[in-house]
């Protein structure tokens, strides 16, 4: 497979804005929905392609995406538990947290855990944080409301 790394960015009509993604070693390492790309972005990789598709409609969990998670580790159980949450779908923080085995769903702390975990999300879409309904996640509000719009939640 070819080493792809860089940074890659294409306007989204639908989102109002850009969707720029930071890969390295063929991994996806960030996310981002910038008002502008970098200077040196390149618009030519196949996963914005597929989040094109995605954002017009085609449905895709987006699952055999390499995201590179470099955060803690409780953060990383809670980013890997929001990967599961299928198209479509809406969980709440409790019920994600249940999700996590090291986590307790009925513990204060471990919701904010959780929060803490969504809100510092490097990869939101790719890691759906979108999808759990009463935590900030990783994209601007506005991006965030219009993917709950496109999955019907």
């Amino acid at each position: 497979m070819e080493d792809v790394a860089g940074i890659f960015a294409r306007e989204s009509p639908y989102l109002e804005c850009y969707v720029q993604l930071g890969v390295a070693s063929d991994r996806v390492i960030s996310v981002s929905f910038p008002g502008a790309p970098e200077d040196d972005a390149g618009d030519d990789h196949p996963l914005l392609d597929r989040i094109d598709a995605y954002l017009e409609g085609e449905r895709d969990a987006f699952e055999n995406v390499t995201v590179a998670l470099t955060v803690p580790t409780d953060h990383r159980a809670v980013l890997g538990a929001t990967r599961e949450i299928p198209y479509g779908e809406q969980v709440t923080v409790e019920r994600l947290a249940r999700r996590v085995a090291t986590l307790d769903a009925d513990d204060e702390g471990d919701h904010e855990t959780v929060r803490a975990a969504l809100a510092d999300n490097p990869a939101p879409l790719l890691v759906p944080d979108h999808r759990v309904r009463d935590a900030p996640g990783g994209a601007p509000p506005e991006v965030e409301q219009r993917l709950r719009s496109l999955e019907g939640l």
